[in-house]
């Protein structure tokens, strides 16, 4: 069964001074998405982060119109069929990512409960800041996770662009966010057609 291609364009590399026209741009040069990284510096514990940090932004996310909320694995060990109830809950897609240093089998009960997630990130660079390079060793994981799940949204972050669509879309990633590739280039419309034509090739679309 194919999936379906789905572009994102990553609004950590926008013009914060004009987000709602950037949104807005990007979705008239063809993005599926708009994806919209939330980074937390906290002074709490790990646990309290988590525990109450995180499901107050299920909250906010859901009250300003998000259709879709991914977490880290790392962050929700202990809590995540709560957190993924949450999301629902609230009218949201639940999504799960992990960090290149997270072995891909530990979403894997995410993905196989009895009220899952839908998606599935693959980080290619380590969270926290746009522009790095791109990890060629990552699709392994999102071949891992085709081949046992031929379905799922598999998307992958960062360093996505046309001189490394080509590893994501045959790894089996049809979810493509991308940052600097899209919002530095004179014509971002063709860069967005470019990562969709790779994903539709790759699954036989």
């Amino acid at each position: 069964m194919a999936v379906k291609a789905k572009i994102a364009p990553s609004m950590l590399s926008s013009d914060f001074a004009n987000l709602a026209t950037e949104a807005e741009r990007m979705l008239l040069c063809g993005a599926d998405w708009l994806h919209m990284d939330i980074m937390v510096i906290y002074l709490f514990s790990f646990e309290k982060f988590h525990l109450f940090v995180l499901f107050d932004y299920v909250e906010a996310l859901a009250k300003a119109g998000a259709s879709g909320f991914t977490f880290h694995i790392e962050v929700s060990k202990d809590n995540w069929r709560e957190l993924i109830q949450s999301i629902k809950t609230k009218g949201m897609r639940p999504g799960v990512s992990l960090k290149p240093g997270t072995p891909i089998e530990e979403v894997y009960a995410l993905v196989e409960d009895e009220n899952p997630v839908e998606m599935v990130l693959i980080m290619t660079v380590e969270p926290g800041f746009g522009g790095q390079k791109f990890m060629p060793e990552m699709m392994d994981k999102v071949r891992a996770l085709r081949k046992k799940y031929p379905s799922l949204d598999i998307e992958v972050d960062g360093g996505l662009g046309p001189s490394t669509i080509e590893m994501a879309a045959s790894a089996g990633a049809n979810c493509i966010v991308a940052g600097s590739s899209i919002f530095g280039a004179a014509e971002p419309a063709k860069v967005i057609a470019i990562l969709r034509e790779s994903v539709d090739k790759a699954q036989g679309s």
